[in-house]
């Protein structure tokens, strides 16, 4: 699986220096029964109520590749499953340890991925001159309403680390993210636009473009 894999929260996580660790005896569980091996399949109607409210296409059924966990602090934590196909990961926002302390399900699509292979670069797509971190986004015609941060102009990114497993080994990827959403016409579902600097431990650094929907629990079946 390609190290191009991870995002988002709806709400921003603290700076990695601000974030205390507290002890627990109660192991993280993964949440819906996701795991590796195991198959996410979404409601086949979902796609007809998506069709002229979002832009992200839904996959078929598909199996988990890869788990990815970001502990934001403050009991919140964000566990996302990487599918077989690389194009999606489903994040599950959670507040507690317990399966069932979930908050918000974001299914995202890979819009974009760039590499990034100088610091004139990075500059370029996500310092001071880029639109990322202004309030407000375009994509593709569509505008979006960035979700972290209350400045009048460009906000900072927001760093956060995530800790990635898959049958074959286990790793680190920092973030850089920031975060926008729009509202759609469908009730307790919004549309979300995420962007994420991501370096791995070989150094290797590239800008992700994803695009998200909200899920409800009755969307979704894992088998």
């Amino acid at each position: 699986m390609s190290w191009i894999k991870r995002m988002l929260g709806l709400q921003a996580p603290l700076p990695t220096a601000a974030v205390t660790t507290t002890t627990t005896t109660t192991a993280p569980q993964a949440p819906l029964g996701l795991a590796p091996e195991r198959m996410l399949c979404l409601d086949k109607h979902l796609s007809l109520l998506l069709a002229d409210t979002s832009t992200l296409v839904l996959p078929g059924d598909e199996k988990v590749w890869a788990t990815g966990t970001l502990d934001l602090g403050q009991g919140t934590r964000l566990e996302r499953f990487y599918l077989d196909d690389e194009d999606y990961f489903l994040q599950v926002v959670m507040h507690g340890n317990a399966a069932e302390d979930i908050e918000d399900i974001i299914l995202f699509g890979y819009h974009q991925v760039a590499p990034i292979n100088s610091r004139d670069e990075l500059l370029r797509l996500t310092g001071p001159q880029s639109l990322i971190g202004l309030p407000t986004f375009e994509l593709d015609g569509i505008e979006y309403q960035r979700q972290w941060g209350t400045e009048d102009g460009q906000t900072e990114l927001v760093p956060m680390d995530e800790q990635v497993r898959n049958p074959e080994t286990r790793y680190r990827v920092r973030h850089h993210s920031m975060l926008y959403a729009r509202d759609i016409d469908l009730v307790n579902r919004r549309e979300f636009l995420l962007f994420s600097v991501e370096e791995d431990e070989e150094g290797n650094v590239a800008l992700s473009t994803a695009v998200g929907i909200t899920l409800q629990l009755t969307d979704i079946t894992v088998i």
